[in-house]
Order: structure tokens, then sequence, then C-alpha cells
């Protein structure tokens, strides 16, 4: 599996990057990194065919665009030649294995991604690490959808939860999860490769983390209100600020309520409850 970065250059960059990227974040792109000059987007391969920029036209900035395909072989080397550790506040630290441990925070979690989504730099993923820190974990059944490198679900662990089901489409994220759950000592978290039809015959969890994308989320917030308990805490994030209403309407609709949000650089995460 290879991936496609495509470098936009935006004239001026803002706020015409934020705009576009807002926009393109539809057609599957899983990372986005700001630059200079505009910002770099990541995609599967096989996932740009659903990439269509020919019609994208603005008034306020122009835009050109490269495109770049990164080798499986080249991928792990260049994220580590950029990668730096993250801060969550003083409560959380995300590093890799060749960066030194953080004895200041309260936890610390310790990946090597292969080719996965979610290793705390994109701002969605932080958001909702931050927010895990605000809702008791303690005991709880948690399913982390979409897991990407397994972050959350390691947190989640770390929290206190004893039963965690962590699903992802990608062999890669699954393959990965599993690694850095290992390398971080969890014992509570399943790791399994599917889609949402997998939670058909899997009891009722009291917590629900879905760092996805706004259409995905959308087509599957009816499962997550059958699957979480009355009460039971929705964590939704991979989408902007623009796009909270619409998936609050449809949360709404579902039997689940708006509790609070948090933003970063135009990216939201939602805080909701089954009622």
């Amino acid at each position: 599996m290879s991936y496609l970065s495509y470098q936009f250059y935006v004239i001026p960059p803002e706020p015409g990057s934020e705009i576009l990227m807002a926009l393109i974040s539809e057609f599957g792109f899983e990372s986005f990194d700001f630059n200079e000059t505009g910002f770099t987007a990541y995609i599967k391969e096989e996932s740009s065919i659903n990439v269509d920029l020919g019609n994208l036209s603005f008034e306020d900035f122009t835009f050109t665009y490269d495109i770049q395909k990164i080798p499986l072989t080249n991928w792990n080397a260049e994220w580590e030649k950029n990668f730096e550790p993250v801060s969550v506040d003083d409560l959380l630290y995300i590093r890799a294995p060749f960066h030194q441990a953080n004895k200041n925070v309260k936890h610390e979690i310790v990946i090597m991604p292969k080719m996965s989504f979610g290793t705390g730099h994109h701002q969605t993923t932080r958001l909702v690490c931050k927010t895990m820190f605000d809702v008791d974990f303690k005991e709880k059944r948690v399913l982390d959808m979409g897991c990407g490198t397994g972050i959350l679900a390691i947190l989640a662990e770390f929290l206190g939860s004893k039963d965690i089901l962590a699903i992802d489409i990608d062999e890669w994220s699954v393959e990965n999860s599993i690694e850095n759950c290992e390398t971080n000592n969890c014992k509570n978290i399943s790791v399994k490769k599917g889609n949402i039809d997998l939670l058909e015959n899997e009891k009722p969890f009291d917590i629900i983390i879905a760092n996805i994308n706004k259409n995905i989320l959308k087509t599957q917030l009816p499962a997550y209100s059958k699957k979480l308990k009355q009460g039971g805490k929705l964590f939704l994030s991979g989408f902007f600020t623009t796009d909270m209403d619409e998936l609050k309407v449809e949360a709404a609709s579902n039997n689940i309520k708006f509790i609070s949000f948090k933003s970063e650089n135009e990216w939201a995460m939602l805080l909701l409850e089954k009622i």
C-alpha cells in the first residue's frame, strides 16, 4: 500500500488554506500538515480516485498543487525525520521509542506508526485526548472506532477502562495498534479489522470514541446510538467547526444530546450523551 502527498500552494495562505482544507477533507484525506506556503494532505493511493479538484475555484485566494507518491519503504523514515513528541497539557506525552521519556507528565504513550493515522499531531487526536481526561473511564466498556495507531484505546486503558474494543478497516492500522498496545503494556484492548458491521453482535458500550470524518460519522450514528448505553458518552471528531451543527442535528435524531465541544485550528470534536 502506498500513500500520496498533495502539496497545496495557497495564495494568500490564510485564510485560504483552512477553507480549502475543509472542502477537500471529504475526499478521504487522512492527515494535514500546515506550512508557510499552504499545507500538505495525505491520502491512500487507492482512495485518491475520489479526489476531484478541477471544479474548485475561489474569489479570495488561488491554489496550485503537486502530487508525490510515498512508497511504503519511505513512509516510516520520513515520519521519523519529522516527528516531534506531543504534549497534551501536563497530562499526556506522546512520543516515539527513539525519544527521551518525560517524567513530568501523568501519562506517556509510546507509538511507532505504520502508515496509520493518529499520531497525536493531528488536531482531532489531541482534542479527543484532552477531553478524555474530563470523563470517567474507570471500569467502563469502551469502543474506539477507526483506531488508527491505537492512541485513544491506549489512553482509555490508562484512564481505567477494563474492556476496550478497537476497530479499524485498514490492515496496517490494525497491526500498528496491536504493536503499540504491546509496547505500552496494555492488557484490556482487543483490536479487530473490520467496519461498523462488527458491532452487530457486541454488547453495549459505556463510551464510544469515533475520530473519523463527517460523512462516515453521520452514516454510523444510528449504530452508535444502538450500541451506546443510556447515559453513555460519545466522542465524535475528525471534522471542522463548520460541520458541528450538522452532526449535532443528526445525533439528536438518534437520541444523542450535545454536551460540549473543543476546537483547534478549525478542527473540532463533540462530546455527546445517549438519552
